[in-house]
């Protein structure tokens, strides 16, 4: 791998991980171009773990608030404004335990091995964005209901799949199920924090396979691009999810997603 090489994978990690088009099919797609079948899955991985830096760092307040509440909680000295805060951490912990089952299951299919799939399932993301135009959530986490936590878990699992947006997926699920706006956009990404730290573990296995593809500049550029992009990236989609322009993105997806089956012969 070159430096150019590792910077452009920085580059579109940190561009991809939260605008709603698949982090993964465009790093899988990329790779291909530029014929990088040797990378370990670590080097995507600690890709991911630069943008998930930028999810603590941005949900900061928020992070400190639930932690707070949950060290009242053990300690006996709940409040009574803690009550959102520890319901949202229960529910986040049940989203990931259905998202760990889902992505489990779908990783025996193999599915990134077979990058022409991907613009079927790039399609099948601009649909579901398309989908958020029309959709309005309006509950705010105390009024949700256990199902929300269900539906978006299970939603961020099929989101492993390369071509499915897992921010995208996420999102949609919870407006679907009638979450607001702003709502759904915080626990997406809050969602984000355990199933990357999940990845990292289950990649260390790969760190000396990656220190010999891999010079360590070449990976602290990745990095760092992936950093600084994936913070512009995310403050955009918030703004986005927010005003309800998710669908804006399927006008991008489509013709890729059409160039890609003309590309693939499908």
């Amino acid at each position: 791998m070159t430096l150019l090489q590792a910077a452009l994978l920085g580059l579109i990690q940190g561009l991809t991980e939260f605008l709603p088009i698949s982090s993964s099919a465009h790093l899988v797609l990329a790779r291909v171009m530029m014929n990088l079948n040797e990378v370990p899955v670590l080097f995507d991985v600690l890709l991911h773990f630069a943008t998930l830096l930028v999810v603590v760092w941005v949900f900061r307040r928020k992070l400190g608030l639930l932690l707070a509440s949950l060290f009242r909680f053990f300690g006996r000295r709940t409040r009574e404004d803690d009550g959102s805060n520890l319901r949202l951490i229960l529910h986040l912990v049940v989203a990931t335990v259905i998202t760990a089952i889902v992505a489990y299951v779908i990783s025996g299919l193999r599915v990134h091995e077979s990058p022409e799939i991907i613009p079927i399932f790039l399609m099948l993301t601009a649909l579901i964005l398309l989908s958020t135009a029309i959709i309005r959530g309006g509950k705010k986490i105390e009024e949700t209901t256990w199902l929300g936590a269900l539906v978006m878990g299970a939603a961020q699992g099929i989101g492993v799949i390369p071509g499915i947006s897992r921010s995208g997926i996420t999102i949609a699920s919870g407006l679907i199920v009638g979450i607001d706006r702003k709502i759904v956009g915080e626990f997406s990404f809050l969602l984000l924090i355990p199933a990357v730290c999940a990845a990292l573990l289950l990649s260390l296995r790969d760190v000396a396979e990656l220190s010999n593809v891999v010079p360590i500049g070449y990976l602290s550029v990745g990095f760092l691009l992936a950093l600084i992009v994936g913070y512009a990236s995310l403050k955009i989609l918030l703004w986005l999810v927010v005003k309800g322009k998710l669908w804006f993105f399927s006008i991008y997806l489509i013709p890729v997603s059409i160039m890609g089956l003309l590309r693939f012969g499908l």
